[in-house]
């Protein structure tokens, strides 16, 4: 399977990690993301604020010298999509975000775009959105959005905030492994789980893992296995 080489992504697992500020593990990635844009259309439709969600995210994109635009704002989202340099979806529920996208009009407009070379970022949700439905979300469906397609922009299915069984723990609740592994039961698509501070790289029809995390990826008829930081995941 392979990845179109116009297509630059990058799939952040979580926006904060421990001890650190809003996207600041990420800063280093992102500025190298976004090279040559000026200014990033934000999708904060995963939060119900719109309006507290599109301040936070333009002051510390501000830092980082991007000029930021939030689609809640446009008159016209897809005409919004359509002029953006790049496109910024944050994180929140997965549901949520999901029909917002489709009831504003914007699911073609961003693969368009995307296949067309326009940098896509996404952080938790907006991560997850990215691959071919979100059945392996971590959210519950506060909302119901007319399908669980996605944006489809990346061939596996993830899983962000993807989190190891505590062995000292009393839950008796199905681990997030075991839950994945339930997945591939009845699924094909293998499923990318990706740690807090785990970042996907998409670029020139390379995946890389990046970030300061591993990756655990699930396969169909295959043990889990470990994908560490720098390395290319293949596909």
């Amino acid at each position: 399977m392979k990845i179109d080489p116009a297509k630059r992504l990058l799939l952040i697992s979580t926006s904060t990690v421990f001890g650190t500020g809003y996207l600041d593990h990420a800063e280093w990635e992102i500025l190298d993301h976004l090279e040559g844009v000026s200014r990033v259309l934000f999708i904060p439709y995963a939060l119900f604020d719109h309006e507290a969600y599109a301040a936070k995210v333009r002051e510390r994109f501000e830092r980082m010298h991007f000029g930021i635009d939030s689609i809640h704002d446009a008159k016209d989202p897809r005409q919004a999509v359509a002029a953006a340099e790049a496109v910024f979806i944050g994180g929140g529920n997965t549901f949520r975000l999901l029909k917002a996208l489709y009831d504003h009009g914007v699911v073609e407009a961003i693969r368009e775009r995307a296949a067309k070379g326009m940098p896509y970022m996404g952080a938790s949700a907006g991560s997850n959105v990215a691959g071919p439905t979100i059945r392996t979300t971590n959210d519950m469906p506060i909302l119901e959005p007319p399908t669980l397609d996605a944006l489809n922009l990346f061939p596996w299915q993830i899983n962000p905030h993807y989190i190891d069984a505590d062995p000292t723990s009393k839950h008796m609740g199905e681990t997030r492994e075991e839950r994945l592994l339930q997945y591939m039961e009845e699924n094909e698509t293998p499923v990318i789980g990706l740690r807090e501070g785990a970042i996907l790289r998409i670029r020139n029809g390379e995946v890389t893992l990046r970030g300061q995390a591993a990756a655990r990826l699930f396969r169909r008829g295959f043990e889990p296995m470990e994908i560490g930081p720098g390395n290319r995941v293949e596909l």
